[in-house]
Parts: structure tokens; sequence; C-alpha cells
């Protein structure tokens, strides 16, 4: 066969047979894109913005961390401890603290010391502040927001029995929410100190 000839016969089907390979590499890598867009376990299924893609209809709504469900930080199980089980002190269980309309009367068992004042006083900068302001007076930077706080150093504020400012402290009230898991039983009532003892010194 001359080499005219091959040009014409094998050269032609070597064409052919490479555009139909390239034709089904395609075909195939069309298939591969398709199964994995729709498939339940698409890795999609994780990217940011995957709920608004064509796979949303597979998406689980908690399997993104910036839509999952919110719980209160720092809290711990308030299970009472077992009978047999060795005593952890400063730690909450479940039925410690009624509901501060059961709790009018209650008093301070954390004496009003130096150091209890200090210590309620760094708490109440950290976390009472953003609301009640650094002087008690309800004008703190988030307290535009929403309803006012009252004046702590105010007269219906001290008139309040310490159990009642604990009690609004750890279970909220009309106003205020619950505070009982980032606030401790005896910060609670270091807070009670601290706030009495600004009431003595600087009431309004």
């Amino acid at each position: 066969m001359t080499r005219r000839g091959w040009r014409r016969c094998c050269a032609g089907r070597a064409r052919r047979r490479s555009r139909s390979m390239y034709r089904l590499g395609f075909i195939g890598l069309v298939g591969v894109v398709f199964l994995t867009m729709f498939s339940p376990t698409s890795p999609q299924q994780g990217c940011r913005g995957a709920v608004k893609s064509l796979t949303h209809l597979n998406y689980s709504k908690y399997r993104d961390m910036r839509t999952s469900i919110v719980v209160a930080p720092q809290k711990e199980v308030m299970r009472a401890p077992d009978d047999a089980s060795i005593p952890v002190n400063g730690r909450d269980v479940a039925g410690e603290d009624p509901p501060y309309e059961k709790n009018q009367n209650r008093v301070n068992p954390v004496a009003a010391t130096d150091s209890s004042i200090a210590r309620g006083e760094r708490k109440f900068m950290r976390t009472c502040a953003p609301c009640h302001g650094t002087t008690l007076a309800g004008d703190g930077k988030v307290a535009p927001n929403f309803m006012p706080p009252p004046d702590l150093l105010a007269a219906p504020t001290r008139a309040r029995k310490d159990g009642f400012i604990y009690s609004y402290i750890r279970f909220g009230g009309v106003v205020m929410p619950s505070y009982g898991a980032q606030v401790t039983a005896e910060e609670a009532w270091n807070l009670v100190n601290f706030v009495r003892h600004q009431q003595q010194t600087n009431p309004r």
C-alpha cells in the first residue's frame, strides 16, 4: 500500500477513533458531574451557601455550623449527684434555687467582706455593666436598645430584699433575662454585696 493510500485508509480511521473516545470521555465527565451534584451525599452539601444551590432538597438544616442549635454557653448539667458519689463543692445542682417568688426572705449566706465586694464588682463590670452601666444607673451601652433597666441605687431597688435581687440575677424577671448560665450562686451573692455596698456609699 502506498503512503497516500495509507493516509486515506488508516489515518482516517485513527481520527474517527480519537473523536469517538473524546466524545465518550466528555459524556462520562458530564455524567460524573451530574451525579455529584444531585447525589444525597454530594460534597457540595458542606460548602458555604449550599442551602441556595440545586441540592437544597437534600440539605439538612443542622449540618451547617452557621445554622446550628444554640445552647447556653458554659452551662453545666443540672442533675443532682448520686448519693454514692464524691461531693464536689462549688457546683450547681437541680433544685437548688427556687423561683424568685419563693425567695423573698432568703438571707445572703456570703458575708459582705471586702473580698466578696471586690469579686462582685469585677463580675458586675464584666457581665452586668453593658445594661446597668458602670454607675448602676441603668445607662449602659446596650440599654437604649431595650427597655431601660432600673437604677440600682434608687429607693425602689434599695427597698428590695437580698433574696429578690439574687433571684432576679439567677432567674430573670419582667425585663431582665436569666443569667443563671453565666453567674453561679456564689457570684450572684457577691453581686448582691457589691450592689448593697454601692447603695450605702452612693445612694440616689
